[in-house]
């Protein structure tokens, strides 16, 4: 049996998709939405798989500052010196940010910040979906 933990946050923020045909070429916003997902096989001493306020400090932090009110765009993009140019909030994923990379992204990231506080032993990130708008999802598993 496991236990588990989920933040969610929401973000604003464009991408393009220039790498696929159709609208998605052009740069766009969305209102996104991300879940992450924790699981211990063991809940601490206390009964906690990780503490939320620390947790969902670190994690918004990190999304508000990296990915809200920005761009999200890729290495090989050619908007990325042009927007950096006129102080735009970039953030540059590797590949294209699709929902499936960020999603991903953000798991790696949750990840590394799990670490920076207190849970379980066994705790990990298992989990994490990101909905770019109310029908369209993406998620990550370990």
């Amino acid at each position: 049996m496991a236990s588990t933990v989920t933040i969610s946050h929401n973000f604003e923020s464009a991408h393009r998709l220039p790498h696929l045909p159709g609208k998605c070429v052009s740069l766009h916003g969305h209102s996104w939405w991300a879940e992450v997902t924790v699981t211990a096989l063991a809940p601490d001493a206390a009964g906690i798989v990780v503490e939320f306020g620390p947790f969902k400090k670190v994690l918004r932090g990190w999304i508000d500052e990296h990915f809200d009110h920005g761009v999200l765009l890729g290495t090989d993009d050619p908007l990325v010196p042009l927007l950096r140019a006129q102080d735009c909030k970039v953030y540059e994923l590797i590949g294209w940010p699709t929902v499936e990379n960020v999603a991903a992204h953000l798991a790696e990231v949750a990840d590394e910040l799990l670490a920076t506080v207190d849970h379980a032993y066994s705790a990990r990130v298992t989990r994490v979906e990101v909905r770019e708008t109310h029908v369209n999802r993406a998620g990550w598993c370990a």
